[in-house]
């Protein structure tokens, strides 16, 4: 088995939307190189074999995103794709046609989030039609992870999904069934981890370092997928091994600390999905 059990490659920072519960980023907009994502997976081969081509950003917008599951298609990898659904006409034969593709993860919840100029019946067409293209050939996820949030927009969405999917959904431990390989999960808000947030208090487990870490797209290595701002830096990909990098003193403090419940890390004393763990 390998060290971990996935890793969000996040191959773009840049997004088509603004939704209201995503905290976006302050670094700078950059689309990794078609050389840098070589590199990187060359060196990530060792350590997982899933891939998450996202941390902050949309990976549809990224133009090379083809070329990018060719590669990782070539090294072994399963690739898993979180999109907020907007291009998924345009990407649909590509999509559907690659090898790498394990697993797309649709949030439905960005439409309640945004002014968008398509409707709200035609953006969920586009949504439905690739998850009926893909039935038994990819695993799709569409994602409902606003509890607490729009209940008429969840409403009008379950309406429109059930003429597509009709019911009885069946009840399993990855999510409600509504095809083959066709989920529909939910969840709950949560606040992001954020320095200018109230402390939750140190006794918090994270599974950073432990079943997952992040890559940033210029190559920063994040103990885990919510450090959007890479506030927690433990060395660069591009420019290091991994293994240095995972037993440099910083790393080794934060896996050894969640091991006794314990956040060194003032960011992770202010994340309130630890909090949930």
């Amino acid at each position: 088995m390998k060290r971990f059990r996935k890793v969000y490659l996040e191959i773009s920072n840049i997004c088509n939307l603004h939704c209201s519960f995503c905290p976006g980023t302050k670094r700078a907009p950059k689309a990794m190189t078609e050389a840098e994502f070589a590199l990187l997976i060359t060196k990530l081969r060792p350590y997982t074999d899933y891939l998450y081509f996202h941390l902050m950003g949309e990976p549809l917008c990224h133009p090379k995103l083809e070329q990018f599951l060719e590669i990782a298609g070539t090294q072994g990898f399963q690739v898993i794709l979180t999109t907020n659904g907007t291009l998924l006409r345009r990407h649909q034969e590509m999509l559907l046609h690659s090898d790498a593709l394990h697993k797309l993860n649709i949030s439905l919840h960005s439409f309640e989030a945004n002014d968008l100029t398509q409707s709200m019946s035609d953006y969920l067409e586009g949504c439905f039609d690739f998850a009926k293209a893909a039935e038994g050939n990819k695993i799709v996820a569409f994602r409902l992870w606003n509890n607490g949030g729009a209940d008429a927009k969840n409403t009008e969405i379950l309406a429109h999904l059930s003429r597509f999917f009709p019911e009885p959904w069946v009840t399993e431990s990855r999510g409600i069934r509504l095809g083959e390989k066709v989920y529909l999960e939910y969840g709950d808000k949560f606040d992001w981890p954020d320095l200018n947030a109230p402390e939750g208090g140190d006794r918090i487990f994270c599974y950073g370092l432990r079943d997952q870490i992040g890559i940033l797209c210029d190559g920063t290595v994040v103990p885990c997928c919510l450090d959007h701002d890479g506030v927690i830096p433990l060395g660069n990909l591009l420019e290091q091994d991994l293994d240095k990098i995972l037993n440099s003193q910083r790393a080794q403090n934060i896996y050894n600390g969640f091991s006794s419940r314990n956040a060194c890390e003032s960011l992770c004393r202010r994340c309130g999905y630890a909090r949930k763990l």
